[in-house]
């Protein structure tokens, strides 16, 4: 049962365990543990963590005896979207040209990085010009 995950976001702890998570696919604790960078949490840490993402919807799990084997309910693109929604929400009035308008003048971007997202621009407006 997955939960609506538009308004929710990941704490940096659990977006490190969610990031192992969706690159394994499932994995228990001992596992996502052994993925963490150093200095490593506490086991208990880890399986405290993962408590919560399943609170709050994003994990699952499956016994195996006394082994729990956790898994995403959440895929990272459905969280991506999500999260970026409420990124430009939050930060650009919803506006995505606003966005770019930022980008393309607070980031120093080259010549070839600007030319390389018009061209992602020009391949998106002629697929949507097809579609029609």
């Amino acid at each position: 049962m997955k939960k609506d995950t538009s308004v929710r976001e990941l704490t940096r702890a659990e977006e490190q365990i969610m990031q192992i998570l969706w690159e394994m696919n499932k994995a228990p604790v001992h596992d996502i543990l052994s993925r963490l960078q150093d200095p490593k949490p506490a086991y208990n840490t880890v399986s405290t963590i993962i408590r919560i993402l399943e609170k709050k919807g994003f994990v699952d799990h499956k016994a195996y005896g006394k082994t729990h084997e956790y898994f995403p309910l959440v895929s990272k693109k459905e969280y991506t979207k999500a999260y970026f929604r409420n990124f430009i929400s939050g930060y650009f009035n919803n506006s995505f040209k606003s966005l770019a308008s930022f980008f393309t003048r607070e980031e120093q971007l080259s010549i070839e990085e600007l030319e390389s997202i018009r061209q992602l621009i020009d391949e998106q407006i002629e697929s949507k010009k097809i579609k029609k």
